[in-house]
């Protein structure tokens, strides 16, 4: 990070403003499932509303997100913790293929970024936004960049004073100077979001 913020006076900024991004480690295998599962609930929805509808699930599920819990669940369950079908159908479809061994989550931290998002896309209803959260969140990868995040966009636009919030082309090109940290820079974006007094 250091480095960055000595190439970019508004990484400097972002540094002093927002002290240094929290280290993040892998998350164990036998917890990737929930994780998963998680960003496929917060998907398009306002952080309190997901956290609500994930809380809801979790207790649904009696305590402990996992797939063969998700499959044994009725359907009807699912959707009363507020789930859409179409995220009530990709959470049992990861369900399914995780038991199936067609994903497989313990091992997938072995793949490149790349691999993962192409594992990932497999399961019905998981995007790219989906597998970058999980990268970054999950996996701890210091180089995503996820340009479809409405969130980092906008930070972007706001962090380096741009005439508009760039387009996910756009951001793609922008970001290439921030390798091999991205991830970090990402964090920084949404703490912009967050927190707009900090960068008056």
């Amino acid at each position: 990070m250091t480095s960055l913020a000595r190439r970019d006076p508004v990484v400097a900024s972002l540094v002093d403003a927002h002290g240094l991004p929290p280290r993040r480690r892998p998350v164990h295998g036998s917890r990737r499932f929930g994780e998963l599962v998680k960003s496929i609930v917060y998907q398009q929805l306002a952080g309190n509303a997901a956290a609500t509808i994930h809380g809801r699930l979790v207790a649904a599920l009696g305590g402990r997100v996992t797939p063969q819990g998700v499959v044994a669940a009725d359907p009807e369950v699912l959707a009363s913790c507020g789930l859409s079908r179409a995220k009530a159908a990709s959470i049992r479809d990861l369900a399914e293929k995780v038991i199936a061994g067609q994903v497989s989550l313990e091992r997938i931290g072995r793949l490149s970024d790349d691999e993962v998002v192409e594992h990932l896309c497999q399961v019905r209803g998981i995007g790219p936004w989906t597998a970058d959260m999980f990268l970054l969140a999950t996996l701890g990868r210091l180089d995503v960049w996820p340009t479809g995040d409405y969130g980092v966009r906008a930070g972007f636009a706001r962090a380096w004073q741009l005439p508009a919030t760039p387009t996910p082309k756009e951001l793609e090109v922008m970001g290439e100077p921030f390798r091999p940290y991205r991830s970090l820079v990402a964090w920084y974006c949404w703490r912009v979001v967050d927190d707009r007094p900090a960068q008056s």
